[in-house]
């Protein structure tokens, strides 16, 4: 049985619309105007217990509102969602003891409290025992190196500081599902292997489900064998993260080096007719971009066109995937 269990799911906003100008505000104050925007439209899939997830797309696909959904903070326009035996929205006690939401752009900590004020807060909210509470506290606080700020108040704490803190309010109850939104923002490069490392060791250790989303492909690659891509609200590849430059990228990159004298130019494939771009080019050795019903074809009139020392052919870098679906460069 599925740990999570998503049918249909769907959220629609209603977005008031109003033209420019004054006389247009007050219209809009009698008889306003309304779009309907669908942050999330139709998505289903289903997570096994202790599978570690990742969902990716651009700014704006609904990654953020699919968490919220799951997590029981919004409400969908329509759709089901089973997590843990419970419905979310319905905000069931027993449901949210067993769930932890961190969002790396929004804090769960009052500004004015302490560090260590928090812990205590949600110490008592999760009915932590004290032994367990000191346990994992201690733990924590010296994977993560935040020992030295318990004292001090949330106000004057670092963005990366604070997202520290964030991610060990979020394990202190010791929850069978985490939602985890861009948990290492913020984070220098250091701190993101460490917390990477600790996720991992929690799955592993504890069982538990992890879904992850991240504009941080490091995030991705290193905790996620499952990926979910999400465009304009819709589910558009949901498998392994091997998987995506099939689907995004119909492409393979053909890397060579020529023997010594030997040079290869755009312009020698175009006159040969070899179906290839050149897309790099540096100190003999050579990247190439071919589609991939035509990278047989390519291979050959390379060998009998030029006199090569070295010759492989892979599929683009997933990082190379995702870069070019972010930046709007992959037809969708």
């Amino acid at each position: 049985m599925p740990h999570i269990m998503a049918e249909e799911l769907t959220k629609i906003y209603r977005v008031p619309v109003r033209k420019g100008g004054l006389r247009s505000a007050f219209a809009s104050l009698l008889k306003p105007e309304f779009m309907e925007v669908k942050a999330v439209d139709g998505i289903s899939f289903s997570i096994r217990q202790g599978e570690m997830l990742g969902v990716i797309g651009p700014n704006g696909a609904g990654k953020t509102t699919t968490l919220k959904l799951l997590s029981g903070l919004l409400c969908p326009t329509s759709g089901r969602v089973e997590a843990a035996g419970y419905v979310p929205w319905k905000r069931e006690k027993r449901y949210l003891q067993r769930i932890s939401l961190l969002m790396g752009n929004r804090s769960q900590m009052q500004w004015n409290n302490t560090v260590y004020d928090c812990m205590t807060i949600f110490r008592d909210i999760y009915q932590v025992p004290e032994a367990a509470f000191k346990t994992r506290l201690t733990e924590l606080a010296f994977m993560l190196d935040v020992d030295k700020l318990m004292p001090k108040r949330v106000r004057d704490l670092s963005l990366g500081e604070r997202s520290k803190c964030e991610l060990i309010l979020a394990l202190l109850h010791r929850p069978e599902i985490l939602y985890l939104d861009e948990p290492t923002l913020g984070m220098d490069v250091t701190m993101q292997m460490r917390l990477r490392e600790y996720i991992g060791e929690y799955n592993r250790r504890y069982g538990a489900t992890v879904i992850l989303t991240s504009h941080y492909m490091a995030d991705i690659t290193s905790l996620c064998p499952r990926v979910m891509l999400i465009t304009g609200g819709r589910l558009s590849f949901d498998g392994p993260l091997s998987g995506l430059s099939e689907q995004l990228m119909p492409y393979k990159m053909i890397r060579l080096a020529l023997a010594e004298n030997g040079e290869l130019t755009q312009e020698l494939l175009d006159s040969r007719g070899i179906p290839a771009e050149l897309t790099e080019s540096k100190s003999g050795a050579y990247s190439l971009r071919v589609r991939k019903e035509n990278a047989v074809q390519a291979s050959a009139m390379l060998m009998q066109t030029a006199d090569l020392a070295e010759f492989s052919i892979t599929d683009p870098p997933v990082e190379a995937v995702i870069d070019k679906l972010f930046s709007g460069e992959v037809a969708r």
